[in-house]
């Protein structure tokens, strides 16, 4: 039964069925909308293939959205477009914490907790926050995040091995 769960699981994704491709556009949504990666580069792991693609490919996708998050802060424009709702509670704490923690809240929070961790990048540009701390922090949160998912996942793959044969 668990087995079948995850079969079912690891086959239904839009993103999984496209592969490297699919997981490049998963880790570039994920930086501005709240759609996990961990489910695509599992299954992608599952299916043999190369962890050091998986890696490298979720790493320039997140980065790739950290930079469109960011502009969709920067054209203030633009995020008037895109918003329908006023200011929230996630914003409010995202811009709480970018004013009190700067790099360290892109650095550890953006990669790492949905909704609140994909509104920071996006005050980073509303704020203006410097491009070049911005690029930095962002891509070494960015990559971290990448290696420890595709680590870990390698590791339950091989446990789920274990589990089912």
């Amino acid at each position: 039964m668990l087995h079948e769960l995850i079969r079912s699981a690891l086959h239904d994704s839009i993103f999984i069925k496209f592969g490297l491709l699919g997981l490049f556009f998963n880790g570039m949504f994920s930086s501005f909308i709240p759609i996990p990666t961990e489910l695509t580069i599992s299954a992608l792991l599952l299916r043999g293939i190369n962890p050091l693609d998986v890696f490298l490919v979720s790493t320039v996708g997140s980065i790739i959205g950290g930079y469109i998050a960011y502009y969709i802060g920067y054209n203030g424009r633009l995020l008037k477009k895109l918003r329908k709702t006023p200011e929230g509670g996630n914003e409010k704490k995202s811009i709480g914490l970018m004013t009190k923690y700067g790099w360290f809240a892109i650095i550890f929070l953006s990669p790492w907790i949905p909704i609140l961790g994909d509104v920071i990048s996006i005050i980073a540009g509303v704020k203006r926050y410097d491009i070049r701390r911005y690029t930095i922090a962002m891509t070494i949160g960015k990559t971290v995040k990448a290696a420890a998912i595709v680590f870990f996942g390698l590791h339950l793959i091989h446990w789920l091995f274990k589990m089912t044969h």
